[in-house]
């Protein structure tokens, strides 16, 4: 029973970890924005760090990284490639450099004041196999905001990964849903990041997304199949620690890897038919 009552909400947290940065990484790939689930996870971690060293622990070290995360989002979300004249992973890049300097500026700054970093060293490499019901909850209204945007602005996001310029011309508002899916991101990546870890968190944007490319096509169906992907990550690699007693990031990280493999295979199998 207390097994039970212990890997209920990891589970639930695993799963739902996974669903929505499955669901967030179908729009990332698409772009072909890579470096933004990394950056903003980065200046999420930023954030945390900083605030930590301030003083603050536990709960009250999400809000100064969702903040910091989504300062992040908005000077993404004003930058204009075709002004600046610069590819926007290049920019994406730039703030990542940045962003990780800080953090790791951060962490060097504890033995400095002689402040203990356990907690925020968590926060890069996660820390699931603590997570409650409350965790859960937080988890959870972040991924119902999530799939709140995709159904209002579906044909908006459908019509931007295909091109911005053409959605544009189309007369969709690119900026404000850019921008909006943005700051998106930088609530889906903060609440999940302290999980799954923020140098891991980008296996489970990226993997899920990229095996849904290799199985399905068409736009509903990779949303729907790159956030069961993410879930069965999350879970799987979750459920594959405890039954071989290691590290549940990592685990997490190889499964969804494996996964990509296994769509590839799938795929090509498809073409020799």
């Amino acid at each position: 029973m207390m097994d039970l009552l212990f890997w209920a909400p990891v589970l639930c947290a695993g799963g739902v970890a996974g669903a929505s940065t499955g669901l967030l990484g179908s729009y990332i790939v698409g772009m072909r924005i890579p470096f933004l689930g990394i950056c903003i996870a980065h200046a999420a971690l930023a954030g945390a760090v900083f605030a930590a060293l301030a003083g603050m622990t536990g709960p009250g070290l999400l809000g100064p990284a969702l903040l910091a995360a989504s300062v992040t989002a908005v000077l993404v979300g004003v930058v204009d490639p075709q002004t600046i004249r610069t590819d926007i992973n290049v920019v994406l890049g730039i703030l990542f450099s940045l962003t990780m300097g800080l953090a790791f500026l951060g962490l060097g700054l504890f033995s400095v004041f002689g402040v203990s970093d356990n907690e925020v060293r968590n926060l890069l490499w996660g820390s699931i196999t603590f997570c409650r019901w409350r965790d859960v909850w937080i988890m959870s209204g972040a991924a119902v905001v999530e799939i709140v945007f995709v159904v209002l602005f579906y044909k908006e996001m459908r019509a931007i990964l295909f091109s911005r310029t053409h959605a544009a011309a189309a007369g969709v508002h690119v900026t404000l849903v850019w921008t909006l899916f943005l700051l998106l991101a930088s609530l889906v990546l903060t609440v999940n990041f302290q999980m799954v870890g923020g140098l891991m968190i980008y296996s489970l944007l990226a993997n899920p997304a990229v095996a849904a490319t290799r199985l399905v096509r068409g736009y509903g169906p990779l949303l729907i199949v790159s956030t069961g992907l993410g879930a069965l990550s999350g879970i799987g690699g979750l459920l594959l620690s405890a039954v071989f007693d290691l590290p549940t990031g990592a685990m997490i990280v190889i499964l969804s890897s494996l996964l990509v493999a296994l769509a590839a295979l799938v795929a090509r199998w498809r073409q020799g038919k």
